[in-house]
């Protein structure tokens, strides 16, 4: 077992105390991050007991183990999987070479543009969804967003672990930064746009876990690869715990729609506080657009240089028979402002972020199958939709342009003439705050929009008490 040290102030498994200089500093920093955790983690549930999964070793198996506490007390750190002394870098410029141990000087600054990028969604996506505990459909799916915000504030730690470590005073104060930007602020917000856009309802939720959270296992992945082998080591622990907020934001959907066909036998969901499946799809058509803006621009010089320079590598890249990315294209279809279409050859190494994007297209797309057997099974004859990737993007080459979800090229003046029914509108949040406008804290209670999961956490129940209330709620 690669078991982690919990005697230590700061739980890890990467023999802290040996490095006094480094302990000193992330203890000096923890006492900000429990601050900002309480100013913008879940607001008004901070002495409840909830019944959190804690990483107790790195291994793959018997990795974690179960119980109650409060978060404020939940044991953040950090956890690296174990270090293989004969990795090589597997990509790029350096294949074959060492993997680096130490930061390389002449990379030094976009290794560190790169890991700052990373944190600063973990605690953003916290700041998103902050009130939605007041909202909950049950304990079981408060507990579930409770702890998606504990390993996101753990994986918030994984990389401030990487800056303090090997960024000295830069990685200090680019720690610090993490904690003073804002979800939304104008003035100071977040640095990718999706992490700035407002979670404030459970549909939300579901999707920004299904699409958000999934273009972060992509993320990870391509970094897991990485030959900067502390980065690597640290995403591959990560992808462990993201697992879990994809399957929370994935069965959420599934069990909206289950509850969705049901009322529709009957008639229409709305009559019955259900949530309507075209508002599902256009909530679907929101979240995962904005989520392909987040793997950058099509035709990116700083992707081929993450490549080449071997920092940032493919999906599952060691897969793959060829390393390089040289001498070989990828078509990209362009438009001009009046929708004229052309295919361009890129230079594959500039693609790399669209080689990734049309892997998380694929893993979205099976998503969307899942969801339709759904519907499916419950006698729904309704389907829904991936939209095109040019749809409603504002990163790249399809930004400033207009597209309906099926790709085709609109004016300004139609796609302001059919947004409302191709992405969420007032009306639809006006609905869905209305019918998600109470908290259900009793054990077993389900809101009438959501249709109870499968299975318990844990082999528990559902009418297991998930949160443990310190003073009684109504």
């Amino acid at each position: 077992m690669a078991d982690i040290d919990y005697q230590d102030r700061i739980p890890n498994n990467v023999d802290l105390s040996s490095d006094k200089r480094l302990q000193r500093a992330l203890e000096s920093w923890q006492p900000d991050f429990l601050n900002w955790w309480t100013e913008m983690g879940p607001e008004g549930f901070q002495q409840d007991q909830v019944y959190l999964r804690t990483a107790v070793s790195v291994d793959k198996d018997g990795w974690a183990q179960f119980g109650h506490v409060k978060m404020p007390d939940y044991r953040w750190g950090i956890f690296l999987t174990p270090f293989e002394g004969e990795r090589k870098v597997n990509f790029g410029d350096h294949q074959g070479e060492p993997a680096w141990q130490a930061v390389p000087g002449e990379h030094r600054y976009t290794l560190q543009r790169i890991i700052v990028t990373q944190g600063d969604t973990e605690p953003a996506s916290v700041e998103q969804q902050r009130k939605l505990g007041h909202t909950c459909p049950s304990l079981y799916d408060l507990r579930n967003l409770f702890q998606v915000n504990v390993e996101e504030g753990r994986h918030l730690w994984a990389m401030v672990y990487l800056l303090q470590r090997y960024f000295g005073r830069d990685g200090r104060e680019e720690a610090e930064a993490l904690l003073e930007r804002r979800s939304g602020n104008p003035d100071s917000p977040r640095i990718l746009g999706a992490f700035n856009e407002p979670c404030d309802h459970w549909l939300s939720f579901f999707c920004f876990t299904t699409f958000t959270d999934r273009d972060g296992k992509y993320q990870l992945r391509a970094l897991a690869e990485s030959g900067f082998d502390p980065l690597a080591r640290t995403c591959n622990f990560m992808l462990t715990e993201e697992a879990h907020h994809m399957f929370v934001g994935q069965t959420g959907i599934q069990r909206i729609l289950q509850k969705a066909a049901e009322r529709m036998k009957q008639g229409d969901p709305r009559d019955f506080g259900a949530i309507p499946i075209d508002m599902v799809q256009r909530a679907i058509n929101f979240w995962y657009s904005v989520s392909l803006d987040l793997f950058g621009g099509e035709d990116s010089s700083n992707a081929a240089s993450f490549f080449g320079a071997g920092l940032k590598g493919r999906d599952r890249e060691t897969e793959l028979s060829e390393h390089t990315g040289l001498d070989q294209a990828y078509t990209l279809r362009k438009f001009s402002p009046d929708g004229r279409a052309s295919d361009v050859e890129v230079p594959l190494r500039r693609a790399m972020n669209e080689v990734l994007r049309d892997a998380y297209i694929g893993d979205c797309e099976k998503v969307i199958a899942s969801w339709n057997r759904t519907l499916d099974k419950e006698g729904c004859d309704m389907r829904l939709t991936l939209p095109d990737r040019k749809f409603h993007r504002a990163q790249g080459v399809y930004a400033g342009l207009n597209f309906d979800p099926h790709g085709n090229f609109v004016s300004a003046a139609d796609w302001e003439a059919r947004k409302s029914a191709w992405i969420p509108s007032l009306d639809d949040t006006a609905y869905l705050h209305s019918i998600m406008n109470k908290p259900h804290y009793v054990a077993g209670e389900y809101a009438d929009w959501i249709a109870p999961p499968a299975r318990g956490i844990n082999g528990h129940a559902l009418d297991f008490e998930y949160v443990l209330f310190a003073t009684p709620r109504i």
